[in-house]
């Protein structure tokens, strides 16, 4: 249940990861309630009153968790979602929708546009903060794991094109190697699809 901010007591530890959240939705008491509930000492809330602000203030600095509404005026929450997950900079953006709707179709509709997480009003602000705290540093370690494969990609990459360059010049040397370089060839071409970078969809769905 929300905690009124006259009795919302001592910060919340555990969101000390989380440096700035956007809290989304068009009920002006409860954007009050969230900057209240969870500020930290080093947690700032931003709020937005519908989807265009919500769209604008990622679009000028992108936050390091996004809470979403779902009915709002003018863009609703499942139009946000698909506008921003429409860009690959916010590939790894971490949405949690806030919702009143319980039905599965809501649910099923929101995580289909890219939400990583839901939860129903009315929020329990304290185990929201745990809630964040997970989301937050999961979103963390799959951007990590995605900029290493990324790495290895294009070390891979470099390594096959030296080694094809070696063997074209090796080869009117030594017509011998042919079936090695089309060994090399077709090992680099399946340890390149290997890690070839998955889609938001592929991702969700292993």
């Amino acid at each position: 249940m929300a905690v009124h901010p006259d009795k919302a007591g001592p910060f919340f530890y555990v969101l000390q990861d989380v440096r700035r959240i956007l809290f989304v939705d068009d009920d002006p008491i409860l954007r009050e309630f969230a900057v209240v509930n969870l500020s930290t000492e080093q947690a700032t809330i931003e709020t937005a009153p519908d989807g265009a602000a919500a769209l604008e203030a990622i679009e000028t600095a992108a936050p390091d968790i996004v809470l979403l509404d779902l009915e709002m005026p003018t863009i609703d929450g499942f139009e946000v979602l698909r506008q921003v997950r429409a860009d690959p900079r916010h590939q790894f953006l971490p949405i949690v929708v806030v919702t009143g709707r319980e039905d599965v179709d809501a649910v099923d509709q929101a995580f289909e546009a890219g939400a990583t997480s839901f939860v129903v009003k009315p929020l329990n602000w304290r185990l929201l903060s745990h809630q964040l705290r997970y989301v937050y540093r999961a979103a963390c370690n799959e951007r990590r794991l995605a900029e290493r494969e990324s790495e290895a990609r294009e070390r891979l990459q470099d390594l096959a094109s030296e080694g094809a360059r070696f063997i074209a010049e090796a080869l009117p040397m030594n017509p011998g190697l042919r079936p090695q370089a089309v060994s090399f060839a077709k090992a680099a071409d399946e340890a390149l699809k290997g890690l070839a970078p998955q889609t938001a969809g592929e991702a969700k769905a292993a």
